[in-house]
């Protein structure tokens, strides 16, 4: 073995030795490549169980959120029957105190009755005692004619007395009449009162009857709230036990979340080392052909077989960026052809893919190799083409971060003219809040 391709083999044995690979199998760029798809695969599986178990948690949110509002609205109709409980309640206790009043006034009309009958009795006995003395008088002077009252007149000692006597018989009939009118009176005046007292009485026991009614009718209704309020209590435990229930799986759905989050960040990890290994294995693949090329070229023309006037690859590098792809500026050509240049430099204001460019300056060049015409400045780029969401970010879209912009390669990386310290580099896309995510392709 020549001493060139002892120390290039060295070298490459080198570069794969400091790549975090899997050293049974990815040893060459087309073996790093299939495990950086498998892992990429893997990676998208994950992705797309997150994505699942993202719906089902919405999916339970959305379920405890209705548990929520019917725990609310029981509770507010519970409220209301205990209020109608309390108004009807309170409706029971005020009829029964005027119901207690009625009976109280029922009971002292009653004595005022008794007393009035009493009164009428009284009146109407003495009213009968003297109409029956009336009737015996004017029976007895029927009888005796007018010499009863002639003998009177006759026993008179002189005129004035008989005409005292005369005046004493006519009083005592005025009297007899104004008696017996007073007794009729007072009978009469003792029989109305009786009688409107009675029709009192039938007014308080209607009234009472009525009351007592509305009463047992405010018991049936509240003894129906009570029967609500009862079954509110039941709905009521089962949605704040549908609540819980649902919190529980929110809870157990973010922490799954969490855990696959994270296999999501190891996984990206590894295809990012991955991607990384199989780049370093193309350069060194790439670094052995043009060794092995040289060699042939020095050996052509130690043989005189060529004119040895071959260009070399490395004095172009830094001059002239390689020409794109062919297959057509695709999102996931422009994002592959972005990675060559990792390790250029980064130059403030510099478009130069090799020698060196600023954030926008890269984005502006990379698609200008493709005959792709973009804006120069990154806010002018975080404002062109098409916003997308980052969870459909593509290869090849834009990631704006509010004052730098940088390639999406996928699996949550991008590459980027990051610092004058780092260069052009990967970075994980979510190493800055993203503002906005651009598609111009």
């Amino acid at each position: 073995m020549k001493k060139g391709k002892f120390f290039s083999a060295i070298a490459l044995s080198l570069v794969l030795s400091m790549l975090v690979v899997d050293p049974v199998w990815a040893t060459t760029s087309t073996d790093l490549q299939q495990k950086q798809n498998k892992l990429e695969q893997e990676e998208q599986a994950l992705k797309n169980q997150k994505k699942e178990l993202e719906k089902k948690k919405n999916e339970s949110q959305k379920n405890l959120n209705n548990a929520n509002g019917k725990v609310n609205s029981i509770a507010a109709d519970q409220g209301k029957t205990k209020a109608a409980m309390d108004e009807t309640s309170s409706a029971i206790v005020s009829m029964m105190a005027d119901i207690d009043l009625i009976k109280e006034e029922i009971e002292k009309t009653e004595e005022q009755i008794k007393i009035k009958t009493a009164e009428y009795e009284e009146a109407k006995q003495k009213e009968d005692t003297l109409y029956e003395a009336m009737v015996q008088r004017i029976k007895y002077l029927y009888e005796q004619g007018e010499s009863s009252y002639i003998q009177i007149l006759l026993t008179a000692a002189d005129y004035s007395d008989a005409l005292n006597k005369a005046q004493y018989i006519e009083q005592i009939y005025e009297y007899d009449r104004e008696k017996l009118k007073e007794y009729v009176e007072v009978k009469t005046a003792a029989d109305k009162a009786k009688t409107q007292l009675e029709e009192e009485k039938g007014q308080l026991e209607t009234s009472k009857f009525e009351m007592e009614e509305e009463q047992q009718q405010m018991e049936e209704v509240l003894k129906e709230y009570k029967a609500k309020y009862s079954d509110y209590e039941v709905k009521l435990a089962k949605a704040k036990q549908d609540a819980a229930i649902y919190t529980a799986q929110i809870k157990s759905q973010q922490s799954d979340m969490a855990a696959l989050q994270k296999q999501i960040a190891s996984k990206q990890n590894e295809v990012n080392e991955t991607k990384k290994a199989a780049q370093a294995a193309r350069e060194a693949e790439e670094a052995e052909r043009k060794r092995k090329s040289e060699e042939a070229q020095r050996a052509s023309a130690d043989n005189g077989g060529g004119s040895g006037d071959s260009t070399s690859s490395g004095g172009s590098k830094n001059s002239s960026p390689p020409p794109a792809p062919s297959g057509g500026g695709s999102g996931s050509n422009i994002a592959s052809y972005a990675c060559q240049f990792v390790g250029n430099p980064y130059v403030s204001g510099g478009t130069s893919l090799t020698n060196g460019a600023d954030c926008s300056g890269f984005v502006y060049s990379v698609y200008k190799a493709f005959g792709i015409s973009v804006p120069r400045t990154s806010w002018e780029q975080g404002n062109y083409g098409t916003e997308v969401s980052y969870s459909d970010a593509q290869p090849g879209d834009v990631i704006y971060y509010g004052g730098h912009v940088g390639i999406y390669i996928g699996g949550g990386q991008i590459v980027h003219a990051s610092t004058q310290k780092t260069g052009i580099k990967y970075s994980s896309a979510m190493y800055r809040p993203i503002i906005c995510v651009r598609r111009f392709v």
